[in-house]
């Protein structure tokens, strides 16, 4: 797992471990990554739908914090991802989502 903070983002990449497990471990360790948007970028892996649905739990807690949470992936049918999961292919889109995300928020959104 590489961890790079740039400012108010944190982008985790998974570098070893399969899909599940390196799930298992960021949730592990979501403590430290908690006032921070996330970005998770699993682009240099073949992932599959179900395997992006691994983070829903995740997803789901991290946004309660009014943080963002986006994942990175190759390959996919965006359309079939569940509306709860922000998933996009690149990490310039994932960035672009975070900004307007941070902007609504501003704004009480």
């Amino acid at each position: 797992m590489k961890v790079d903070v740039k400012g108010h983002t944190t982008i985790i990449k998974n570098t070893a471990e399969g899909i599940a497990a390196f799930c298992e471990k960021v949730t592990h360790e979501h403590a430290q990554f908690a006032q921070q948007n996330l970005i998770i970028d699993l682009t240099h892996v073949t992932t599959t739908l179900a395997d992006v649905k691994l983070f829903s739990a995740l997803s789901k807690v991290h946004r309660k914090g009014k943080k963002s949470f986006v994942l990175v992936a190759l390959d996919l049918d965006y359309n079939a991802v569940p509306a709860q999961l922000h998933v996009v292919p690149s990490l310039q889109e994932a960035h672009d989502i975070i900004e307007m995300e941070e902007i609504e928020r501003d704004l009480g959104f």
